[in-house]
């Protein structure tokens, strides 16, 4: 049974390790937006007829999951 100090140094190696083929891998696979269009109806190929407040704040908090707080 190796030595518990031996032990801990090879589960830190694996852990830094891990976490550097992660993150290697991550760096990779991240996604390459070409463009991001500017948040409003005036930055659309084909704006909507009705706009309001809240298809606002909807469009400018896009990309993020939760709508706007007076929906």
């Amino acid at each position: 049974m190796p030595h518990p100090l031996l032990r801990l140094g090879l589960g830190i190696a694996a852990g830094f390790l891990l976490k550097s083929a992660l993150d290697a891998r991550r760096d990779r696979s991240a996604p390459r937006l070409e463009s991001i269009r500017d948040a409003g109806p005036k930055a659309m190929a084909a704006p909507p007829r009705n706009w309001d407040v809240v298809d606002e704040q909807a469009d400018q908090s896009f990309p993020a999951s939760d709508p706007p707080g007076n929906y």
